[in-house]
């Protein structure tokens, strides 16, 4: 039974370094399918992990590290918006100066405050978030062959947040389909003129949509740094705004296939750690930088081959100004 465990062990890894993509894919689907294009997810995730570890640090709360990580995210998300829904600036423009802020902003702080190169000091007890244990693991690994062992260790054992993200993905999936606010957000994105014609504020939904994407954002950023890492390091968000970007639109802008592209890519991720160090015939000790990349580099080999034709919201991008 061995194999089994090595396979649980993966997937346990895959759902730990998937949330974080899993939340700003939310992110990003919300912004997206309300028009506004979110290049920042990677910005906004990055201020939210410095916020989170810092909160954490000085009030010795996780909980408060989560709101202080949602608070700062959700504030760069109305920059963004003031930005290109307001003053109808262009969305790539302000998303890259999002990035460019967070990254900035947090080593500037980071530095001036702990003197650490950027880092802050480790996080410990309940400035961190736990594994929650969910009912009747440890009976169910001993009694129920395979799937009690794929319970204890895949599905229970995981933080708080990680469980939130999971109810983003039912949560986005349900309200985007079934209610009409999440019809208002679809329509806004595909015809906002028509929207405004019923009486209803394209601006007010499009910056309802960054905002809920902000929260995303948080969440994830959060996870980062204070439930997956013990602190903050810079640059600790390595891309994955960028590859949530990807899987939205390998997912053709749905949430559950964008769910199940980050998890692919968790796999991939769990993998390529696993990977490393190991010795392949005729070829020797794989370096371990090409074991690191080839996460991003079968994304990029999925998306190219495999996506098929994308088709965003028609009004994705386009700064909606009122017909007079």
């Amino acid at each position: 039974m061995e194999w089994l465990q090595t396979i649980a062990v993966v997937l346990d890894s895959t759902v730990r370094l998937s949330v974080p993509l899993i939340c700003a894919a939310m992110a990003g689907l919300w912004s997206e399918r309300a028009g506004v294009v979110d290049i920042g997810l990677e910005g906004k995730m990055l201020i939210a992990a410095f916020a989170a570890a810092v909160a954490a640090l000085v009030t010795g709360s996780a909980w408060a590290g989560l709101g202080a990580g949602i608070a700062a995210s959700v504030l760069f998300s109305l920059l963004h918006g003031f930005a290109s829904i307001t003053w109808r600036g262009n969305q790539i423009v302000s998303g890259v100066a999002i990035n460019m802020l967070a990254v900035g902003l947090t080593a500037i702080l980071g530095n001036a405050w702990y003197g650490q190169g950027g880092r802050t000091p480790a996080l410990e007890g309940a400035a961190r978030f736990g594994d929650v244990r969910l009912p009747f693991g440890p009976w169910a690994r001993e009694h129920v062959p395979v799937l009690g062992l794929l319970y204890d260790e895949v599905v229970s054992g995981h933080g708080a947040p990680a469980y939130l993200a999971l109810a983003a993905v039912i949560a986005t999936a349900w309200v985007l389909k079934r209610t009409r606010f999440g019809l208002r957000i679809r329509a806004v994105g595909e015809n906002p003129a028509a929207v405004d014609t019923a009486g209803i504020s394209v601006a007010g939904l499009r910056y309802a949509a960054v905002a809920i994407g902000g929260l995303l954002c948080g969440l994830g950023g959060t996870y980062l740094a204070v439930a997956q890492s013990a602190g903050f390091i810079p640059q600790m968000t390595a891309g994955r705004g960028f590859i949530a970007l990807a899987t939205v639109i390998f997912a053709n802008w749905r949430a559950w296939p964008a769910f199940g592209a980050c998890l692919l890519f968790g796999v991939l991720d769990a993998l390529a750690i696993r990977l490393q160090g190991v010795t392949l015939p005729g070829i020797g000790l794989v370096p371990v930088e090409a074991i690191q990349a080839l996460p991003y580099v079968m994304t990029i080999v999925l998306l190219a081959g495999f996506i098929g034709k994308a088709t965003p919201p028609k009004a994705s991008g386009l700064p909606y100004v009122k017909e007079r």
